[in-house]
C-alpha cells in the first residue's frame, strides 16, 4: 500500500506571548546534553550540505567518541549520542579540522534549512554572513532560517525568516514568521536581507523585554511589521518592495528514490550506523525530513536505508524513547519497527514515549501512539481513537484509517 503523503502543516496559534526568563538549552557541538545513554552533541549542518570529507569526519566522531550511530534531526542537523564524559575537547578539535565548527559563539545559531534539490549557494552565503556577524550570537538555538527555492518545501517548516525564490525575474520574497505579507528583494541581496531580518527581530526582543526565542513568541505590541522592515532595508541600501498578499506555495518533501541526477535516501526513524552512513557516496544533503540526498554512485547504498517511494517507512516517525530518554515510558523505536509493516492506513503515525511528544509531525492529520507505561493511547490529531486496544496492530490500523472529523474531541491536557 502506498505510504501516506505528508500534509501541509498548520502553524500553531498562541493566545498569549511566551515569557522567557532564561536562555535556551539547545545542545550543540560544544554544549553537550546529558542523556540517559551518555552525552549528546548536535552538529549544525547549514542547508544540510556536507562534503565527502566532512561526512567521513562525522562517522569517525561517532565511532571514536559515541555509540557508532548518527541521528538526523527535523532541522537537517546531525546528532551524536552515547558520548563519554570529557570527550568535548577531542570532539571539537576533530569537527573544527573538518570545517564543521565556526567561532564558538556562532555554532548554535547556524540553523538554516534549505530545499535539498536546489542550488546550495544562497544557504552558504547566508551561513557565511551569520558567522561573521557578532549581533546574531544573541539569537536562541531555536531561531530558524529557511532558504526555499520557491517550491514551498522548507518554507512549510515554521521558519522565523524565510527566503522564497528567486522567481524568473531574479526576485526573492522574504517573509517574517508566519506573516502572509513579505518584502521582495533581489536574489543577490537576499542573504544579507535575511541577516538584517534577524537584527530586526533582536531589536523587537530588546524592546519587548520578553527574551523571545522565536518570532511567534513576540507580544502583539512588538510583533514584527513587514512593511516597516522593508523601509529598514531601503534605508540600509537594499531596495525592497512590500507585497501585501505574498504567495505561499507548498510542496511535500522529496520522496525516496531518484530525482533527476540525485537519489533521496530515507533513514528509518532518522538513525543509522556509521557503516550505513559510509555507503552514501560523495557530497551529501541532509534534509529536515530525516533523509539524505546523494549525487554520487549510489549502487552500494545499504539495503537498510530506504529508496523505495512506496515504503511504509515514509509515514512512521518516533521520538528517542528508551533507553536514551529518561522520561520515556517505552522503547518506542523498537515498537515502531515491529509494527511498521503490520499496521497500515492512510495517516502517518508518530510514536511518543511521553506526553511531551517530541518530534511529532507538523500537519493537519496524523496518528499519535502515546506510551502510557502499560501500553499505548491512540489519537488522531489530538482526538482519542482507542484508549486501550486489545491488539495494538489492529488499533493502529483503525486509527490510521480514521476520519478525524468523526472522532469526539478529547479534553485538552492540563
Amino acid at each position: 500500500m502506498l505510504a501516506a503523503m505528508p500534509q501541509p502543516p498548520v502553524a500553531a496559534s498562541r493566545d498569549e506571548p511566551v515569557i522567557r526568563d532564561r536562555g535556551d538549552a539547545c545542545p550543540g557541538a560544544l554544549r553537550l546534553h546529558a542523556a540517559d545513554d551518555g552525552f549528546l552533541a548536535r552538529v549544525r549542518i547549514p542547508g544540510g550540505l556536507l562534503t565527502a570529507p566532512q561526512a567521513a569526519t562525522l562517522a569517525l566522531a561517532a565511532d571514536r567518541f559515541g555509540d557508532g550511530h548518527l541521528e538526523l534531526t527535523s532541522r537537517g542537523n546531525v546528532q551524536l549520542r552515547g558520548l563519554a564524559d570529557g570527550c568535548g575537547g577531542g570532539l571539537a578539535e576533530l569537527l573544527d579540522a573538518a570545517g564543521l565548527l565556526p567561532a564558538p559563539a556562532h555554532e548554535r545559531v547556524r540553523n538554516i534549512v534549505a530545499t535539498p534539490l536546489a542550488d546550495p549557494g544562497p544557504a552558504k552565503a547566508l551561513d557565511a554572513l551569520l558567522c561573521a556577524d557578532a549581533r546574531v550570537t544573541a539569537l536562541s538555538g531555536r531561531f530558524l532560517f529557511a532558504v526555499d527555492d520557491g517550491r514551498g518545501d522548507v518554507a512549510a517548516l515554521d521558519p522565523d525568516v524565510t527566503l522564497l525564490g528567486p522567481d524568473a525575474d531574479g526576485r526573492t520574497l522574504l517573509r517574517l514568521g508566519a506573516a502572509r505579507d513579505a518584502v521582495e528583494v533581489s536574489a543577490e541581496d537576499a542573504p544579507r536581507a535575511a541577516l538584517l531580518a534577524a537584527h530586526h527581530f533582536l531589536d523587537a526582543v530588546d524592546g519587548a523585554g520578553t527574551r523571545a526565542w522565536r518570532v511567534a513568541e513576540l507580544p502583539g505590541e512588538h510583533a514584527l511589521d513587514v512593511a516597516e522592515f522593508g523601509r529598514v532595508l531601503a534605508g540600509l541600501g537594499i531596495p525592497a518592495r512590500y507585497v501585501a498578499q505574498a504567495p505561499s506555495p507548498y510542496a511535500p518533501p522529496p520522496e525516496p528514490g531518484i530525482h533527476a541526477d540525485a537519489l533521496c535516501v530515507l533513514v528509518p526513524l532518522g538513525r543509522l550506523t556509521t557503516a550505513q552512513w559510509r555507503t552514501l557516496p560523495g557530497e551529501l544533503r541532509v534534509t529536515p525530513w530525516r533523509s539524505i540526498v546523494v549525487r554520487g554512485d549510489a549502487t552500494a547504498v545499504d539495503p537498510g536505508l530506504v529508496t523505495d517511494p512506496d515504503s511504509a517507512w515514509r509515514s512512521v516517525t518516533a521520538c528517542t524513547g528508551r533507553p536514551g530518554c529518561a522520561k520515556s515510558l517505552a522503547d518506542v523505536r523498537a515498537d515502531a519497527r515491529a509494527l511498521v509493516h503490520v499496521a497500515t492506513g492512510e495517516l502517518p503515525v508518530h510514536w511518543s514515549g511521553c506526553e511531551r511528544r517530541c518530534g511529532h509531525p507538523r500537519g493537519t492529520r496524523w496518528v499519535d501512539a502515546l506510551a502510557t507505561g502499560d501500553g499505548y493511547r491512540l489519537s488522531v490529531n489530538g482526538r482519542e481513537v482507542s484508549p486501550e486496544p486489545t491488539d495494538l496492530a489492529v488499533g493502529l490500523t483503525a486509527a490510521r484509517n480514521a476520519n478525524p472529523s468523526e472522532i469526539p474531541q478529547s479534553p485538552k491536557p492540563q
